[in-house]
C-alpha cells in the first residue's frame, strides 16, 4: 500500500463530512495534530439537518446501517458509541407496499423475517430467503475483509484467493440473476434487489457483489439516532474535540497550494494560509480536482473509458398534520413497471412514469423532531443526474430552475394520495424540494448525492484511490473515493484516508 511521504505532524482535513470526521478521529487516536476546516457553519455535509416551522428533517441519508462499523470509529479512540448516541433499532427495518396492496415487512431477525416471508409469499419462498441470508452474510464477510477495507491502487492489489471465491459465489453475475436464484415471487425479489440504486445502478446491471447492500439494509439492521441522523456527524464531532482535533466551521478553503510534487498548505477564501504537511479532501473527489486542485490534474486514467455518474433524486420534505396508522418508519412503494422505471432514470434521462420511492416517517420514532399534532415525512424519487439529462438534447433537458420543481412536487405527492396518504395535500405546514440542480449548486458533480456510478470500471482498483497519484501529501475521503458511496462506506473510507499517513493500524475494525 502506497502512502504520504515526508513529515505527516500536522494534517487539515478540508469539509467535515462522515468521512472527514471519521479520518479525523483515527489520525488523532494515532497522535496527529489535526483541524478540520469547514464551510458550512455544522458538521456533516450530505448529512446535514433543516429546521423549519417547528420540523426537523435530515437533508441527507435518511437509512443508517453498519453498526458496527460505526462503533469502530468511535472505540479508535477509547470512546462507546452508546455514550454518544442513542440509538433505535427499527423493526421492521423497512415496509414495503406493493401495487397489489399487499406488504411486506423487512425484518431483522431472520427466523422472524421467514415467518413473514411465509406469511406474504409462501413457504417455498421462506426457504429461499433463508439461503440468501446465509448467501449475504458469507458475501459480506467476503468483500469486507478482502475488498471493501482495502487500500487498493492497482488490480494486481486484488488477493487471487478472494477473486477466485468471489467468482465462485456468483459475484460477478447480474444482481437481479442472483436474487432470482433464490427468489420467484416478483416483490422479495423487488425487496431484496432495489437497494442497486445506492450503487448507481439498476439491479438488471449491477454485479452480484453488491448484494451485500441488502445485507447491511435486511439483515443486519437499520438503525435511526435520536434526533435524526445528523446526531452522528455531532457526536463525531463533539468525539474529535474531546480527543484534540481543532475544528474551524464557517471558513471556506479556496485552493490546495502546492509546491513541486507536495502540497504546502490550504488557502482560505480569506487570504490566509494555513500550513500542513499533509492535506485531506473530504469534497466530493471530482470536485476536489476542478475546484481545490491544480488545473490540469486527472483524477481518472483515459484508459478507464469516459465517467458515468450515478443518478440523482428528488427529495421532498414534507411537515404535516395528517397520520397514517399503515405505514412505518421507512416505506418503499413500488410502481408496477419496476424495471421500466430505472430504465427511465438511467438510460432515457426521464423522470419515472411510475415511480418507486422512499417513504420516511421519522417522527413516528422521535415525536421531538415535530411539533404536537404534526408529523415529518421525507420521500426520496429517483431521478436523472444534470449529465445524463444533458445527453438527450436541449429538447429533453430537465428544467428544474424553469418549474419542473414545482410541478413534480405536486405530482409525487398526487401519487402518495392515491397510494394510500389521503389528505396529504391539505394537510402541509411546510415543504422543501430539493432536485439534482440543487444538488449541484451545493457542489455535488452532475447534480448527484450519490457520486460516481460503482460499474466494473468504477469499483475496487479502478475506483479513484485515497492516495493521489502524483502529489505525495494529499489523500481523498469521502463517497467518491474507495470503497464508495454510503453511510458505512464513508466512514470506511475516514479509516483508509487515515492510513495512508499512518500505515495500516491492527486496531480492530
Amino acid at each position: 500500500m502506497r502512502t504520504t511521504v515526508g513529515r505527516t505532524d500536522r494534517v487539515v482535513v478540508v469539509g467535515a463530512g462522515l468521512g472527514g470526521l471519521a479520518c479525523a478521529i483515527r489520525l488523532a487516536a494515532a497522535g496527529r495534530d489535526v483541524t478540520v476546516i469547514e464551510r458550512a457553519p455544522a458538521p456533516g455535509g450530505k448529512a446535514g439537518r433543516l429546521d423549519t416551522g417547528g420540523y426537523t428533517f435530515d437533508t441527507g441519508p435518511t437509512v443508517l446501517t453498519g453498526l458496527d462499523i460505526i462503533a469502530g470509529v468511535f472505540g479508535a479512540v477509547g470512546e462507546d458509541v452508546d455514550a454518544w448516541l442513542d440509538l433505535i433499532r427499527l423493526d421492521p427495518a423497512y415496509r414495503a407496499h406493493f401495487p397489489d396492496g399487499s406488504t411486506l415487512d423487512v425484518i431483522a431477525d431472520s427466523a422472524q423475517m421467514a415467518g413473514e416471508v411465509a406469511r406474504v409469499c409462501g413457504p417455498r419462498e421462506a426457504d429461499g430467503y433463508l439461503r440468501f441470508v446465509s448467501y449475504a452474510r458469507a458475501l459480506w464477510q467476503l468483500e469486507r475483509e478482502d475488498f471493501i477495507e482495502r487500500n487498493l491502487d492497482r488490480p494486481r492489489d486484488l488477493r487471487a484467493a478472494g477473486l477466485f471465491q468471489l467468482a465462485a459465489m456468483g459475484g460477478f453475475r447480474r444482481l437481479s440473476s442472483k436474487i432470482n436464484s433464490f427468489f420467484r415471487d416478483p416483490r422479495t425479489r423487488r425487496v431484496f434487489s432495489f437497494q442497486a440504486m445506492y450503487a448507481g445502478l439498476a439491479p438488471h446491471e449491477a454485479l452480484a457483489l453488491y448484494a451485500v447492500i441488502a445485507y447491511l439494509d435486511t439483515i443486519a439492521g437499520v438503525y435511526f439516532p435520536r434526533g435524526g441522523l445528523h446526531a452522528l456527524p455531532l457526536a463525531l464531532t463533539a468525539v474529535a474535540r474531546r480527543h484534540g482535533v481543532g475544528f474551524r466551521f464557517g471558513e471556506r478553503v479556496e485552493r490546495v497550494e502546492v509546491t513541486g510534487d507536495r502540497a504546502t498548505a490550504v488557502i482560505l477564501a480569506e487570504g490566509q494560509r494555513v500550513q500542513a504537511d499533509v492535506v485531506v479532501l473530504n469534497p466530493d473527489l471530482p470536485a476536489a480536482y476542478r475546484d481545490l486542485l491544480p488545473a490540469g490534474e486527472r483524477w481518472r486514467p483515459w484508459w478507464l473509458g469516459p465517467v458515468r455518474y450515478a443518478p440523482s433524486c428528488v427529495v421532498l420534505q414534507l411537515g404535516a398534520t395528517a397520520a397514517y396508522s399503515r405505514i412505518a418508519h421507512h416505506n418503499i412503494h413500488f410502481g408496477r413497471t419496476f424495471r421500466k422505471g430505472y430504465d427511465e432514470v438511467i438510460h432515457a434521462g426521464r423522470l419515472m412514469s411510475d415511480p418507486s420511492l422512499l417513504v420516511t416517517n421519522a417522527s413516528r420514532s422521535d415525536p421531538t423532531l415535530a411539533p404536537r399534532g404534526g408529523q415529518t415525512y421525507c420521500i426520496v424519487v429517483p431521478a436523472p443526474n444534470l449529465v445524463s439529462g444533458a445527453r438527450r438534447g436541449p429538447g429533453r433537458r430537465l428544467d428544474w430552475p424553469g418549474g419542473l420543481a414545482d410541478d413534480y412536487r405536486a405530482e409525487i405527492i398526487g401519487t402518495l394520495e392515491r397510494r394510500g396518504y389521503l389528505g396529504l395535500s391539505a394537510s402541509i405546514d411546510t415543504a422543501r424540494m430539493v432536485t439534482p440542480a440543487d444538488w449541484a449548486e451545493a457542489g455535488m458533480v452532475a447534480g448527484t448525492p450519490f457520486n460516481l456510478a460503482h460499474t466494473m470500471r468504477q469499483t475496487g482498483p479502478f475506483r479513484p484511490g485515497t492516495l493521489h497519484p502524483t502529489l505525495d501529501n494529499v489523500v481523498f475521503v469521502g463517497s467518491g473515493t474507495q470503497p464508495g458511496v454510503g453511510v458505512p462506506m464513508a466512514l470506511v473510507s475516514g479509516r483508509l484516508a487515515a492510513e495512508r499517513i499512518t500505515g495500516p493500524v491492527s486496531a480492530p475494525h
